[in-house]
């Protein structure tokens, strides 16, 4: 994604925006990126050092698609000798961002940006968010795990939240096209590798932090920090904070920007539920905000996780600007995201979803919804992926046990890992006697909980919610579980 209006620089305008006395060719250059697979012709090449070689490496296919120069680091830079223009600064990465923005006029600063972080809800939070703005007849934009949305057009992306120069050509194209609003998903890995660099948000948001990501970030402590970043000046001006959340209370303490809280059970905080009434198909609810702002009215959502993220979303909503009286009649229009207790309906005497969710909490959060509206048995299929986190699977694995009356464990996006050893590591120490069952193959495993499901029941498909793929052995084959379990349930008639 380029806007059609490309900014232009030129290399010894980048050297005096850097601080550094380069005697570099009066080129312009119009793009930029670190990734030879998306250069284009006219683009600054930023070769960034990698643990296994580095992309200085590439500088020959860089110069054949058409780079005008590159920065990078001393080592990348004798490796690219004369034959490029080049910028040496001593740690690129750290200024990507920087660089991206800078070319591209700092869109960020053209919108009002919301962004949004914690392990769970981000993507549930951006969504109803973008839907109140769009309800509300004001042009937006989206970013996060499902794509980038410019309006109504969608874009696919490789991350929940872009590479810094793809992040920032992004939004460029928003402003570009109008729009006045943007929310987009923030992870942890673009904040500790500063993809976030260059970006500014005029709200920020925390929903929860609990396990995961934890073969990247080492610990939870790690995990927290890398969030709080965006808790500060350099990234916004002011936040909403989740304080049932353990880590939120501490980030409220912690935090150096203004803020407001938000809790679903507290009503100190300055965003609460006054009244939650459960009702066919979602909840009754009266929203209390600050200076007395109340809004009322059907959220037709299901589970606790939901009243979250709707709170949130609400409490964001306000504060760019919406009118509560318009929030609290639409509110009943709000649906869930594609992939989030996604509905699978052909016509069968049972329920049956799709859900995201990837983690311990996540798992938990969402089998409890589920039980809420079940008569009948809950049946659950869930796998973990491989190449991730591996100390989460047997407590996701205790969930799926704990949260349904049959289990199903399979497998999500193994990768590298053999499929059999992730399931091992799942189900270690867990008596499944007959409640559970362990199917390597994730199309038999569906198979297997559509054929045990009874009129009432509840069939729920935990892991990849949205995603169209399964990655086994770092091949990607087309799978998705929407589609999957239709056909389940049609070959059962």
């Amino acid at each position: 994604m380029r806007p059609y209006t490309l900014a232009t620089r030129s290399l010894p305008e980048l050297a005096r925006f850097l601080g550094v006395n380069e005697n570099v060719p009066n080129l312009e250059f119009s793009g930029i990126t670190s990734s030879t697979k998306l250069l284009q012709q006219g683009d600054l090449f930023v070769a960034l050092p990698g643990s296994k070689y580095h992309g200085a490496s590439f500088f020959e296919e860089a110069i054949k698609t058409g780079a005008v120069g590159a920065v990078t680091d001393r080592a990348g830079a004798e490796i690219i000798g004369e034959t490029l223009p080049t910028i040496v600064v001593d740690n690129p990465r750290d200024i990507v961002g920087d660089i991206a923005a800078w070319l591209n006029r700092s869109p960020f600063r053209s919108l009002f940006s919301v962004g949004i972080t914690g392990t769970n809800g981000k993507t549930t939070t951006a969504s109803l968010l973008n839907q109140m703005w769009s309800t509300s007849n004001r042009e937006t934009g989206f970013i996060g795990t499902t794509g980038v949305l410019v309006g109504h057009e969608a874009f696919p992306t490789q991350f929940t939240t872009p590479e810094a120069p793809e992040l920032q050509s992004a939004v460029a194209v928003m402003v570009e096209r109008a729009c006045k609003y943007l929310v987009m998903e923030v992870s942890s890995h673009a904040l500790a590798q500063k993809r976030m660099r260059g970006s500014f948000f005029n709200t920020v948001a925390f929903t929860n932090l609990t396990q995961d990501h934890l073969d990247f970030h080492g610990n939870m402590e790690s995990y927290f920090e890398a969030k709080a970043k965006l808790f500060t000046f350099e990234y916004a001006d002011f936040g909403f904070i989740n304080i049932d959340d353990p880590y939120g209370v501490k980030l409220s303490e912690l935090t150096e920007i203004p803020h407001a809280t938000i809790s679903r059970t507290s009503k100190r905080a300055h965003w609460h539920y006054d009244n939650i009434h459960q009702s066919s198909g979602g909840y009754e609810v009266a929203i209390r905000g600050e200076g007395g702002i109340l809004i009322e009215g059907h959220v037709g959502l299901v589970g606790a996780h939901n009243l979250d993220n709707v709170l949130m979303a609400v409490a964001l909503a306000v504060k760019s600007g919406v009118d509560p009286l318009e929030i609290s009649s639409n509110l009943h229009k709000l649906q869930g995201p594609s992939g989030r207790l996604e509905k699978v309906d052909i016509g069968q005497k049972f329920l049956a979803l799709v859900d995201y969710a990837h983690t311990p909490d996540a798992v938990e959060r969402v089998l409890a919804a589920v039980r809420e509206i079940t008569p009948g048995k809950v049946i659950g299929v869930l796998g973990c992926g491989g190449d991730r986190d591996a100390t989460k699977r047997p407590i996701m694995g205790a969930a799926l046990l704990a949260g349904t009356d049959f289990a199903v464990f399979t497998s999500d996006n193994p990768r590298s890992e053999d499929p059999q050893t992730i399931l091992n590591q799942m189900t270690s120490g867990l008596n499944m006697e007959q409640a559970g069952v362990v199917e390597v193959d994730r199309r038999g495993a569906i198979a297997i909980a559509v054929t045990e499901a009874q009129p009432g029941d509840t069939v729920i498909l935990l892991g990849k919610g949205h995603e169209v793929g399964q990655e086994i052995h770092l091949v990607k084959y087309p799978f998705d579980d929407r589609i999957e379990l239709a056909r389940a349930i049609e070959s059962l008639s």
